[in-house]
C-alpha cells in the first residue's frame, strides 16, 4: 500500500511540536506528515506585519519558539493560501490546524477544516441544551459563540487559553455551574491534558479537537 502523505497547516510557525506528535500516533506510522505554517515567512523583526487591527477577525497561535502571537485574519489569509499551495504539490490531503473558518481559501485537493467537522458531530450529538466552550481569547468571545449560534443551543464560554498558564480547571467548572451538557475546547492548541482537567473538574463530556480531528483523517485514509 502506497504511503499516504498528509499536510497539516498551522496558521502559525510550523513546526507544531506540540500538536503533530498527537496527530501522528492516532494516524500510525504509516502515513507521512508534512508541515507548513502561515508565518513560516516571517521573522521576529516582521511578526508585527500580522498584529490585528480593531476591526480584524483575532487568532492566536504558536511560534517555532514556543511563544503564542496574535494574527489578523485578514494579514495572516494571503500568507496561508502560498503556503497551502506549495504544501498541496506535495501531499495527498492536507488538515487545517485551527478551528477557524476559512472560506476564501482556494484548494486544489481535499482539506479539512475542523470548525466544520465540530459542528456537525455537536449537532448529532447535542442538538438542543447548552454548549459550552472553552476558547484561548477574550477578544475572540462574539465572533466564536457568533460561529456557534446557527445550532439551537444555548450558549456560554469561558476563556482560558491553551498557550499561556491559565486556569482550564476553573473554566470548565465555571461551565458546569451554568448547566452545560457539553464541553468543547475551541482552539487546537488545546492537549490531552487540559481535557484531563476540564473533565475532572466538571464531570463533563469534553471534545478535544486535535484527537477528534486526526481520528476523523485516520477513517479517511484508511479507505
Amino acid at each position: 500500500m502506497t504511503k499516504k502523505v498528509v499536510g497539516v497547516l498551522t496558521i502559525g510557525q510550523s513546526p507544531r511540536t506540540d500538536v503533530t506528535p498527537t496527530i501522528q500516533i492516532v494516524m500510525g506510522s504509516d502515513v507521512t506528515i508534512i508541515e507548513s505554517g502561515g508565518l513560516d515567512s516571517l521573522t521576529d523583526e516582521t511578526i508585527h506585519s500580522v498584529q490585528p487591527d480593531d476591526t480584524d477577525t483575532i487568532y492566536i497561535s504558536r511560534m517555532r519558539n514556543g511563544q503564542s502571537v496574535k494574527i489578523g485574519k485578514s494579514k495572516l489569509l494571503p500568507l496561508l493560501q502560498k503556503e497551502l499551495t506549495e504544501l498541496e504539490s506535495k501531499t495527498d490531503i492536507t488538515l487545517m490546524l485551527c478551528t477557524g473558518d476559512f472560506p476564501t481559501l482556494h484548494t486544489t485537493q481535499p482539506i479539512i477544516y475542523p470548525d466544520k467537522v465540530l459542528n456537525h458531530m455537536v449537532s448529532a450529538m447535542l442538538p438542543t441544551g447548552s454548549l459550552g466552550l472553552i476558547i484561548p481569547l477574550e477578544e475572540q468571545r462574539e465572533k466564536l459563540l457568533a460561529k456557534w449560534n446557527q445550532q439551537e443551543l444555548k450558549l456560554f464560554a469561558e476563556v482560558a487559553s491553551p498557550y499561556e498558564k491559565s486556569d482550564i480547571a476553573g473554566a470548565a467548572r465555571a461551565l458546569q455551574e451554568q448547566g452545560v451538557d457539553l464541553i468543547v475546547l475551541d482552539c487546537m492548541g488545546y492537549n490531552e491534558k487540559h481535557k484531563l482537567d476540564a473533565v475532572e473538574n466538571s464531570g463533563l463530556p469534553v471534545i478535544l479537537p486535535r484527537t477528534l480531528i486526526a481520528r476523523v483523517l485516520s477513517e479517511y485514509l484508511s479507505g
